[in-house]
């Protein structure tokens, strides 16, 4: 049986089920598996220049391998309800010393992965299971007009 993630939004307990893409991405399916062994639950915030997409920082008890997993189901054009791997190491940009371990989810379409330093590859590792989107869609989108929320990110359907 094919492994998922669940996305809550805790305060409202809207959420949606991840269906990881263990043959498109198996590498980066394990490696945030295994990330996951207990569940996650940070601020999310709304994407500044990708479009419809809400991300969530792994916290440091989350950080637990080499984020600089090899390219695998990459894209710069995601669909609705595709969920990705993001790393940027620190002082990458110019500016900018932190460093970014990033889950992304694409929430409607006219997404895009292009920000300050252009187009940037991202691997598709999930995708929303199609029932659960609209829902979980509409509180993403809520997120730009009234800002960040806490999401949960755990094991299991």
């Amino acid at each position: 049986m094919p492994r998922h993630l669940r996305f809550t939004f805790t305060q409202k307990g809207i959420s949606a089920r991840i269906a990881l893409h263990e043959t498109l991405a198996p590498k980066t399916v394990e490696t945030i598996w295994t990330a996951l062994a207990q569940p996650i639950e940070e601020l999310t915030f709304h994407a500044m220049f990708a479009g419809p997409e809400i991300m969530v920082g792994l916290p440091k008890s989350a950080q637990t391998f080499d984020p600089n997993l090899p390219p695998e189901n990459q894209t710069v054009i995601p669909s609705p309800g595709d969920v990705l791997w993001f790393y940027q190491a620190p002082r990458m940009m110019k500016g900018l010393t932190d460093e970014f371990w990033e889950i992304g989810l694409f929430y409607g379409e006219g997404g895009r992965v292009f920000g300050p330093l252009g187009w940037t590859p991202v691997t598709i590792f999930g995708s929303v299971v199609p029932e659960d989107l609209p829902g979980f869609a509409a509180e993403c989108a809520d997120i730009r007009l009234h800002g960040a929320k806490r999401l949960e990110i755990k094991r299991g359907a």
